[in-house]
C-alpha cells in the first residue's frame, strides 16, 4: 500500500526561528492569522513593511501577481482586502482597534494602505474561524439551499451579494460557461505555464515555498495524489491530458452545487475592491458553522469571451468581482492549503 506520509500541509509547518522584527505583543500573532486569507493560486501577494510597533504598511508584492490570468492585478487587491479583513478581527480579538487610509491610486501601487493598531475594547471573536477556514472543493451534498442560510450569510451587506439557485436557467448558464471558461483558460498556454509555476508537487518544493498549489489543497489522495507528488513536475501541466483533467474535474464540480453567490462593486477603484475582499472575507468565516462551503471559481471573469456576458445574462448592473459556488458538506475537513511564516512577509 503507498503511504501518504510525504505530503506536506498546514499543520507540519513549524515555528520560523530566524532573527527578524522584534514584534511587540500580538504582533505576530495579528499578522499570522491576516496571512490566512485566501488568493489566487495561493500566491499570498501581501507583505508588511513595518514602520514601528503598530503602525505598518499593507503592501502589494509584484512578485506574486498573476499577470496571465490577472492582467490589471484585481483578484489580487481583492486577496489582500481579505487580508485587512483578517487583521482587523484578530486585532480587535486582542484588544486593538484598527485605523488605515488607502495609499494607492492603482492596483499597481506597491503601497497600498497604512495601518495602526491603538489599544482599544476588546472584541470577542472566535479567532478559530480564521484558523480553520478553508476553500473546499469537492464533496458537497445534492441538498438545495435554504432560504435561511442565504439570509444569514448575506444579511449584512445584501446590496453587494446575489443568489443564484441552483436548476434555474441562469445556475445552469453559469454552470456551462464556468466549464467553457476553464476549458479557454487550460489551452491558453500562458495561463497554463503560470499554474505550472505555482503548484508545488513535490513534498520538498512544498516546503520550501510554502505557498502555491499541493496536491492536499488540489484535493488529490491516495495513489493518485502520490503518483502526482513523485512524478509530476510542471512540463506535465502543459500536456493535453492534464489539460483534459482538469476541465473534467471542473465540470464535476459545477454539477454538484446548490447554487452560486454573486459578489459585487460599485466600481473598480482601489477603495472599492479592497472593501469587497474584505466583505468576501467576512461571509467566508460564517460558513463553517453551518457546514456550508464557498469556492471561488473566477475563470468566467478572467476570461474575455465570457466575462462580458455575466452581466447581461444574469441582469446584474454593478461590478462583478466574485463568483462563488456553495453548497453544503457532511464534514468540514481541515485546513490543509501552506502558509509563509510572519517573517517571510514582514519588511524593516
Amino acid at each position: 500500500m503507498l503511504s501518504d506520509k510525504s505530503n506536506f500541509i498546514r499543520s507540519d509547518i513549524g515555528e520560523d526561528d530566524k532573527a527578524g522584527v522584534p514584534f511587540q505583543p500580538h504582533e505576530k500573532e495579528i499578522l499570522y492569522l491576516a496571512s490566512l486569507a485566501p488568493s489566487g493560486h495561493n500566491t499570498q501577494p501581501w507583505f508588511v513593511q513595518y514602520i514601528e510597533p503598530y503602525h505598518w504598511i499593507i503592501g502589494n508584492d509584484k512578485t506574486r501577481w498573476l499577470p496571465a490570468v490577472d492582467p490589471m492585478q484585481r483578484e489580487t487587491i481583492l486577496s489582500i482586502g481579505a487580508f485587512v479583513q483578517n487583521l482587523e478581527l484578530a486585532a480587535n480579538h486582542y484588544g486593538y482597534v484598527c485605523s488605515y487610509n488607502v495609499l494607492a491610486r492603482t492596483n499597481q501601487d506597491e503601497h497600498l494602505l497604512e495601518m495602526r493598531l491603538t489599544k482599544g475594547s476588546h472584541t470577542i471573536f472566535d479567532i478559530d474561524k480564521i484558523s480553520n477556514r478553508r476553500t473546499v472543493r469537492s464533496g458537497l451534498l445534492n441538498e438545495p439551499f435554504k432560504k435561511e442560510d442565504v439570509d444569514y450569510l448575506i444579511s449584512d451587506d445584501n446590496d453587494f451579494f446575489h443568489f443564484i439557485e441552483g436548476g434555474t436557467k441562469e445556475y445552469n448558464w453559469l454552470n456551462e460557461r464556468t466549464i467553457e471558461a476553464n476549458r479557454s483558460q487550460a489551452y491558453r498556454d500562458a495561463a497554463q505555464k503560470e499554474l505550472s509555476e505555482w503548484i508545488r508537487f513535490s513534498s520538498k518544493d512544498a516546503k520550501q515555498h510554502l505557498d502555491g498549489l499541493t496536491t492536499a489543497g488540489m484535493e488529490f489522495e491516495g495513489v493518485p495524489a502520490w503518483v502526482l507528488r513523485n512524478f509530476y513536475s510542471a512540463k506535465n501541466v502543459m500536456s493535453n491530458k492534464f489539460r483534459e483533467q482538469g476541465i473534467d474535474k471542473v465540470r464535476k464540480q459545477v454539477s454538484a452545487s446548490a447554487g452560486w453567490f454573486i459578489i459585487t462593486s460599485k466600481d473598480d477603484s482601489v477603495q472599492s475592491l479592497l472593501e469587497t475582499g474584505k466583505r468576501f472575507q467576512k461571509m467566508f468565516l460564517k460558513v463553517q458553522d453551518k457546514n456550508i462551503v464557498i469556492h471561488p471559481m473566477t475563470q468566467i471573469l478572467e476570461e474575455v469571451q465570457t466575462r462580458m456576458e455575466v452581466n447581461r445574462f444574469t441582469g446584474i448592473k454593478d461590478n462583478i468581482q466574485f463568483m462563488l459556488r456553495t453548497g453544503y458538506v457532511k464534514d468540514y475537513p481541515a485546513p490543509v492549503s501552506l502558509r509563509r511564516p510572519v517573517n517571510w512577509f514582514v519588511r524593516k
